[in-house]
């Protein structure tokens, strides 16, 4: 039999083990250690890698890991089983595709907005300087597939002008017949207009970027014309629920909407 007093002493000595475990676990949840895997637009590399930077700063201990790519790409890895924390899309159509697998968790939130402009490579071999230009027989356009956010926002701004008599009802089919590539994701339009393998792309306003602009020009939609791209945010389905709200909530925070804001995405309504 085993004396009271060390009874005694045995169960304060499990008890403070107890509490010191308890302590340690509640240190590392106040401290943010961990790794936040995110899914988000490729048009959102640049002002997400300039927020991984200001968030880590913020909570040490915590990494953030990149996937970048089309969202359409992104929420199909999603549905197949691919491990992430956070899902940020260029569009609502493919975040509802995400929703239909039962991969993201809770409403998803809106945290940015974006306009389509075109661009040209900086020499304008097409002489290229107004959206009627995209129709000129042996224009070399390139832009993103349709099911790409990007992709689908041109079709529409087409639709837009193929409805005012100023362009005509054939614009949209004159300009499709100028498509000579279409890209899984945005950048990549970018890319092949930088280095002169077409004449003209659609793409973001946010994509003409400091390391682009001296190769390429940008000539403006008009606003009649023009789309509003709404980008939504939410929590993946099993990932690390803690960190995934804590990076979305950094996102829709002061600090976070100012740094998108810097990279050209549009205030968000009050």
């Amino acid at each position: 039999m085993i004396p009271v007093a060390l009874s005694r002493a045995l169960l304060v000595i499990f008890v403070t083990l107890l509490s010191l475990t308890a302590c340690g676990n509640n240190d590392d949840a106040a401290d943010g250690g961990g790794e936040i895997t995110v899914f988000a637009a490729a048009s959102l590399t640049d002002a997400f890698n300039d927020l991984k930077a200001d968030f880590e700063t913020e909570h040490p201990g915590v990494t953030i890991t990149y996937n970048f790519g089309g969202s359409q790409q992104l929420a199909t890895q999603l549905v197949e089983g691919a491990r992430a924390d956070v899902f940020a899309s260029a569009n609502y159509t493919q975040m509802e595709v995400a929703q239909d697998g039962d991969v993201v968790e809770g409403e998803p939130r809106l945290f940015s907005r974006n306009r389509l402009a075109i661009i040209v490579p900086n020499d304008n071999p097409a002489d290229i300087s107004e959206p009627p230009d995209l129709a000129q027989p042996g224009t070399k356009l390139v832009v993103a597939a349709e099911a790409v956010p990007v992709g689908g926002y041109t079709l529409e701004v087409l639709d837009k002008m193929s409805a005012d008599p100023e362009f005509g009802e054939d614009f949209r089919a004159n300009v499709e017949a100028n498509f000579v590539s279409l890209e899984d994701n945005v950048r990549q339009v970018v890319s092949k207009v930088a280095l002169g393998e077409a004449d003209a792309g659609v793409v973001y306003v946010t994509d003409v970027t400091a390391d682009v602009a001296p190769q390429v020009e940008l000539v403006e939609i008009p606003e009649e014309f023009n789309v509003i791209a709404e980008y939504p945010i939410a929590m993946v389905q099993d990932g690390d629920a803690e960190l995934a709200n804590t990076f979305i909530d950094y996102v829709l925070s002061d600090a976070g909407q100012a740094i998108l804001q810097e990279y050209g995405f549009t205030e968000l309504p009050s």
